[in-house]
């Protein structure tokens, strides 16, 4: 039809620059990019509400590219459109041939979507498929509490459809109600190895999407009266599902090969993929026209956002008594994991605070927010994968989430907790009932391996130079409460490790904390002990034994990773050079921290480590727990024994 000839022109033009940009970057997707031409085209000339030059525009609709693989016909469209780069203070306007810088080291074109880099028209890194419609998830719910009319697009491959967290993600849609949210589903047929499986063909997936109670819409992907209909059609109460068929390679014949996926055309074939376009072109009859700007989209007002200055929980007297604990806390014995629901409660008195968790609330205690704070809670059920990347858009659009469950069941969405450390994402995560001492749930309820996970991404650093993660490890309730202010206050990802039992009250209100710090709780001179979490109460009542045996040792509570080790090497070197570790985790964690310091250390400390060197089973108390991996009081001081006397 005439009105669309300056959209065909445009489809030709991007087509052409994403054969050009792979191939000039020797990698990249341009079949799985051509696939998606069209419905790229109508979306970022035509249908979105949303500024180029200016792409930190709280109110404009988003586009998040789940298939984040296909990115390049995106780029192209950014890059013809003159969109900005960068950051607010340094924003740079990028032009159609800086397409061509794709993959290269200093380019913010990276191989997938990663807002980190300096590309922030999208909210979050994508790639490992499967997290983009939980990532527009929670973009949604930031924009209902926002009161914006915004709309957020997500582009999702048919292949990646077979990841089960794209149905948790459509679960969490249809059960919040997030209309805004229209999640476009790229029907090419073919997967990276082989064809995609019957389960994901277009009709099946469209069958499934409206069982789950999606309202949805078939169409060609490459006819724009149908693409226009289904992208601008008005939303009713359930979430609009776009299944699109599309040709993956569309217009050049050599991608339209099967099994043609994660490959450019080598050089020597680029002529001809260009000349498949231009027959194309003449097919649509728009040969002899030039291509030129065809923008017309509108411009969206800012929206006013929540802010403030320092996140405040008050006192931990206050916060407790408000939640009911007033007893508890008067005889001197909390948990972590309740002081944390404590202080998230307190914390949502800000606006910016807002929390998810999956269906664990009453063991967590984010109970106690989404008690007060209901229109901020978001329950994410028992779907940890689908409400981490969830998370991840809500931070996007400046609120602060919390996502809280059992540390075991953050292990399923380790994948997820590390795209949105790529994204640079402000997420908070507390993993409680960690370690050894749950004791009667037994391993499958544990959370072992997580100290080693999170301390990895801890050494690792953001773009600022920044640690990736900080991890926090509250010893007792005061602890808990002051780091769960500490992470509302620290820009990136925090992870908190809470326990179930109650332990006693170790520090006071004034107590103050700090990323990275630690306390020197007991002062002596033969041997030095480091621990964190349940296990400083259990390393004290080793030193009462030690004590009896006539031995001094100081006390360390390593309450944070990245942990400032040479004062604590110094407090070793102080007791004879000798420094005990001790964790109620697999190895990984502290005592990894103290090992890989002391290894560079001109002190000569000798560190040695006790942990869970096995895996546990269910017992009924958290001292038999410790019995069983071999981290009991009478343990630990055998092992600070031994070393005493060596050093004799």
């Amino acid at each position: 039809m005439p009105e669309y000839k300056d959209l065909d022109r445009k489809v030709i033009t991007l087509s052409k620059q994403v054969c050009r940009m792979c191939t000039e970057a020797g990698s990249g997707h341009p079949s799985s990019g051509l696939a998606l031409a069209h419905l790229t085209t109508a979306l970022m000339y035509r249908v979105m509400r949303y500024e180029p030059q200016n792409p930190w525009n709280t109110g404009a609709d988003r586009l998040v590219l789940s298939e984040g693989h296909a990115v390049p016909v995106v780029y192209a469209a950014y890059c013809d459109l003159g969109g900005v780069v960068g950051t607010p203070d340094q924003p740079s306007a990028l032009r159609f041939d800086d397409a061509l810088t794709l993959r290269e080291a200093d380019s913010v074109l990276d191989g997938h979507p990663n807002p980190a880099v300096g590309f922030p028209f999208f909210d979050a890194a994508t790639g490992s498929l499967g997290q983009g419609l939980s990532v527009a998830a929670g973009l949604a719910a930031a924009a209902r509490l926002d009161g914006s009319d915004k709309n957020i697009y997500c582009v999702i491959g048919d292949g990646e459809s077979r990841e089960g967290q794209i149905w948790e993600a459509v679960d969490f849609l249809v059960d919040h109600k997030l209309t805004a949210v229209r999640a476009i589903f790229s029907c090419n047929g073919q997967g990276q190895s082989d064809y995609v499986s019957p389960q994901q063909q277009a009709d099946v997936l469209a069958r499934k999407l409206e069982a789950y109670g999606c309202d949805v819409r078939q169409i060609d992907g490459h006819d724009w009266d149908q693409v226009f209909e289904a992208l601008t059609c008005e939303a009713g109460e359930a979430p609009i599902a776009i299944v699109a068929r599309t040709v993956k390679g569309w217009g050049v014949n050599e991608l339209q090969a099967h099994n043609y996926h994660g490959k450019p055309l080598k050089p020597e074939q680029l002529d001809q993929a260009l000349a498949d376009l231009d027959a194309k072109a003449a097919e649509l009859g728009i040969a002899e026209a030039a291509d030129a700007p065809c923008i017309e989209v509108t411009t969206p007002q800012p929206l006013d956002r929540p802010s403030g200055e320092a996140l405040s929980a008050g006192t931990f007297a206050a916060a407790a008594e408000a939640c009911g604990l007033g007893e508890k806390v008067a005889a001197g014995k909390l948990a972590t994991r309740r002081a944390y629901g404590v202080a998230l409660a307190a914390l949502g008195a800000d606006p910016r605070v807002v929390a998810l968790d999956g269906d664990v609330k009453n063991s967590t205690f984010a109970a106690f927010f989404a008690a007060r704070h209901a229109d901020r809670y978001f329950e994410g059920r028992i779907a940890e994968q689908n409400m981490v990347s969830a998370a991840a858009g809500l931070a996007a659009s400046g609120r602060i989430p919390f996502v809280s469950s059992f540390a075991k069941f953050l292990v399923r969405a380790y994948d997820q907790i590390e795209m949105a450390c790529i994204t640079n994402a402000n997420v908070k995560l507390c993993g409680s009932h960690a370690g050894v001492s749950l004791a009667a749930d037994g391993p499958s309820q544990m959370g072992l391996p997580d100290m080693a996970f999170f301390r990895a991404l801890a050494r690792s650093q953001r773009v600022d130079g920044a640690p990736s993660v900080r991890m926090m490890l509250p010893s007792d309730a005061i602890s808990a409460f002051k780091l769960t202010e500490l992470m509302a206050n620290v820009d990136g990802m925090c992870y908190m490790r809470t326990h179930r039992p109650d332990v006693a009250m170790l520090y006071d209100e004034s107590e103050t904390f700090e990323p990275g710090g630690f306390k020197h709780l007991e002062d002596g001179e033969d041997v030095a002990i480091v621990a964190s979490g349940y296990m400083v109460h259990v390393a004290r009542e080793a030193m009462a034994l030690l004590e009896e045996a006539g031995l001094s040792a100081s006390l360390i509570d390593a309450y944070s990773i990245p942990l400032q080790t040479d004062e604590i090497l110094r407090i070793g070197d102080d007791c004879r050079g000798q420094l005990l570790v001790v964790e109620d985790n697999y190895l990984g964690g502290i005592a990894d921290e103290i090992t890989a310091a002391a290894a560079t250390s001109d002190l000569g400390v000798r560190v040695q480590t006790l942990y869970a060197d096995r895996v546990p089973k269910s017992v009924k108390t958290p001292n038999e727990a410790l019995a069983m991996v071999k981290l009991t009081p009478a343990d630990i001081a055998q092992a600070a024994q031994a070393m005493f006397d060596q050093s004799a």
